[in-house]
C-alpha cells in the first residue's frame, strides 16, 4: 500500500510517501517539504501565535493536497517538539483539526528517541550490535543506545539547533563570548545524560540522523546526497572540531555557499555543530556513521509492525 507520513517538525512540514509492503523495506515515492522554522515562531510566552498557526494550516493542506495527488491510501501525521513545548499546543492542535481535518499526534521526545532508534536498527541490522543513536532536530536532541529493536535508554534534550540559535546566537556571525556561552550550555545538559547510558558500556556502533549531521558529514567531505542512499558517509570529530570555529566566524550567507549547506538551515547549522561536537566529545565517540533512515521512517516501520500483527 501507499503510505504517507506526515511530520511538523520544528524546521520544515514534510510528508513523504513511500510504497510499503510487509516483509520489505518502504520505497520512497514523493517527498514534499515546506519551510517553517516554528521553533524560531513561537512568542515571549512560549506560544505559535496565529500567524504561525495559520502558515502551519496552509502548509498541512498542500501536504494534503500532494498526498491526494500521489494516491496515499494511509496518512500518518505527527508534530514534534515546537508543537509538543508551545504553551498553547492544545488550541494549535484544534485549530488544524477544524481546518484540514487532520489530528495531529503529539510524539513525546522519549518516542522520538525510539522510532528514530527502530530506523536506525532496521537500516544497519543485528550485526550492528550495541548502537547509540544520535539526532540534532530543530528543537531537540535525541539520544538512544541498546541492543535490539527497543533501546535500553532514550532520552531527549530540548539543545534543537534552531531553538538554540534564536536563543543564543543573535549576531550574524555571532559574538565569540556568545558561542562560548552557548558552547557551555550544551555540554553541561549533554554531561547531565552521559552516566544514563554509560553504565550499558561502550556502542559497538555510533550513528547519526538528521540534516544537521549530514550538512556537518557533508563539509568533512562525505558524498554527496546525489551519490545514492548506500553510500557510506562519516563524520570524524577531529574533522568536526576544525569546522566549528570557522562556522562561528561567517556569517549565514556565507555558510550557504559551503557545500552541501542549504540556505534555509545556514544559519542554524552553528549550533548543530557544538551540539554535535559536544555530544560526540562527551560520549568519546572518534567517527559516526550517518543513517539515511530517521524519525519518519521509523514511523512508516511501526506502523508496518503493526499491521504485521492484525
Amino acid at each position: 500500500m501507499r503510505l504517507g507520513v506526515l511530520d511538523v517538525g520544528s524546521n520544515t512540514v514534510h510528508l513523504l510517501v513511500v510504497d510499503a509492503h510487509l516483509g520489505a523495506r518502504p520505497l520512497p515515492a514523493h517527498s514534499h517539504k515546506a519551510e517553517l522554522r516554528l521553533a524560531q515562531l513561537l512568542d515571549g510566552d512560549g506560544a505559535i501565535g496565529p500567524e504561525g498557526v495559520d502558515k502551519v494550516i496552509a502548509v498541512v493542506l498542500d501536504a494534503l493536497q500532494a498526498a491526494e495527488d500521489k494516491g496515499v491510501e494511509d496518512l500518518l501525521p505527527f508534530a514534534t517538539s515546537a508543537v509538543r513545548e508551545a504553551s498553547n499546543a492544545d488550541d494549535v492542535l484544534a485549530r488544524v483539526k477544524e481546518a484540514t481535518g487532520v489530528e495531529l499526534q503529539v510524539l513525546t521526545g522519549e518516542e522520538e528517541a525510539r522510532l528514530t532508534f527502530l530506523a536506525a536498527r532496521r537500516w544497519f541490522g543485528w550485526s550492528a550490535g550495541k548502537l547509540l543513536v544520535l539526532d540534532i532536530g530543530g528543537g531537540s536532541l535525541e539520544i538512544a543506545y541498546g541492543i535490539d529493536e527497543e533501546p535500553d535508554a532514550a532520552v531527549s534534550l530540548p539543545l534543537g539547533a534552531g531553538r538554540l540559535t534564536a536563543g543564543w546566537l543573535t549576531g550574524d556571525p555571532p559574538e565569540p563570548e556568545d558561542v562560548r556561552a552557548l558552547r557551555r550550555h550544551v555540554r553541561a545538559r549533554i554531561a547531565r545524560t552521559v552516566g544514563e547510558f554509560s553504565r550499558f558500556g561502550e556502542p559497538d556502533h555510533v550513528v547519526a540522523t538528521s540534516k544537521t549531521f549530514k550538512q556537518l558529514a557533508r563539509l568533512a567531505g562525505a558524498a554527496r546526497s546525489a551519490e545514492g542512499l548506500y553510500v557510506q558517509r562519516e563524520l570524524k570529530r577531529e574533522s568536526l572540531e576544525g569546522w566549528v570555529p570557522q562556522l562561528a566566524g561567517m556569517t549565514a550567507e556565507q555558510r550557504a555557499d559551503l557545500p552541501g549547506v542549504s540556505e534555509g538551515r545556514s544559519a542554524q547549522l552553528l549550533a548543530g555543530a557544538l551540539v554535535a561536537e559536544g555530544a560526540m566529545d562527551l560520549f568519546g565517540v572518534e567517527t559516526l556513521e550517518i543513517c539515511p533512515w530517521a524519525l519518519r521512517e521509523g514511523v512508516i516501520l511501526r506502523r508496518l509492525d503493526h499491521m504485521a500483527a492484525g
